[in-house]
């Protein structure tokens, strides 16, 4: 799976969706898909995930990850998040935004469609900037987490610790 920006680390993802606080049978979206590691353990819980990417190849790694996994309850949609957004669809409670593209139009067309919880994660600042700006426009900013992952390894017989990029995880919510 060699996509530029994913699979979402572990840790990373941990936080996220802890933040996201998908419920039992809720319908999400994961926008900005990727490999769909992030949407495969939205669908442990959900009732049903909506994967969207704009990337073709994206959509048939995440169509990969989908079938290894067996979930059943897995739409992928390839296109912009706009054009997700537009069509029809059911009613979305939770959603993850791992992209950045037009992200304040699409906070606005969530928060607009009454999605009760909304998870950005960004690597630049600037998206998460605009993240932050947006949701506090909107009235639904609850935090922004900096996260930084390292991992260890070993160097002449001994352990050091190789830092990940960090990573902002912008959470938002109608009432924090």
């Amino acid at each position: 799976m060699n996509l530029p920006g994913g699979p979402t680390v572990a840790e990373v993802m941990a936080v996220s969706l802890f933040k996201l606080g998908i419920r039992q049978g809720e319908i999400a979206a994961d926008i900005g898909c990727g490999t769909g590691t992030v949407t495969k353990e939205i669908a442990k819980t959900a009732g049903l995930v909506y994967a969207v990417d704009a990337r073709e190849e994206a959509c048939r790694i995440t169509e990969e990850t989908r079938k290894n996994c067996g979930a059943e309850n897995i739409e992928i949609f390839h296109g912009e998040a706009l054009d997700f957004l537009a069509a029809s669809h059911k009613r979305i409670d939770c959603a993850f935004l791992g992209g950045s593209r037009d992200i304040e139009k699409v906070l606005e067309m969530l928060v607009s469609q009454g999605v009760r919880s909304i998870v950005v994660n960004a690597v630049l600042i600037e998206t998460a900037v605009s993240a932050i700006n947006k949701m506090k426009e909107l009235g639904i900013f609850c935090e922004a987490v900096h996260l930084q992952v390292s991992r260890s390894y070993e160097l002449t017989g001994r352990t050091m610790f190789k830092p990940n990029n960090p990573i902002y995880i912008i959470h938002g919510e109608r009432k924090c």
